[in-house]
């Protein structure tokens, strides 16, 4: 078994796939041109987003929205070596401010950040 990809679905794919071109420095890889699925450029696993719409067709019923409510229990981690300036970035494109960056007991540096979309994003120094 191998790791290949996330999906987040998202009211506005076009929307959050904008965002984390701004936030976060990430290159879109593809948006179907119904606006309903698109990827970005992350190396070898694949971020995705999808629409509310597809996801429901998908699972065949309802679900819990990442935009409902406090952060869901799960993050997409996101690597760099300079977590203050990745953070102050993501908060310029209008992202939450949850966690500020801090230095962790064995010194990686890490923070959190809530998307528009509500997709709970940590940035961190790598391991």
């Amino acid at each position: 078994m191998q790791f290949a990809y996330t999906i987040v679905y998202v009211a506005d794919v076009a929307a959050s796939l904008e965002f984390f071109e701004q936030a976060f420095g990430l290159q879109r890889r593809f948006l179907h041109e119904s606006g309903v699925y698109g990827e970005l450029e992350t190396g070898g696993t694949t971020l995705s987003f999808a629409r509310h719409d597809i996801a429901r067709g998908n699972l065949g019923h309802e679900y819990r929205r990442a935009s409902d409510g406090a952060p869901l229990g799960m993050e997409i981690g996101l690597s760099t070596p300079d977590v203050p300036s990745a953070y102050a970035q993501a908060l310029q494109a209008g992202a939450q401010g949850l966690t500020p960056p801090a230095t962790k007991p064995w010194g990686q540096v890490v923070a959190y950040v809530r998307c528009p979309d509500g997709t709970l994003v940590e940035l961190c120094t790598p391991i």
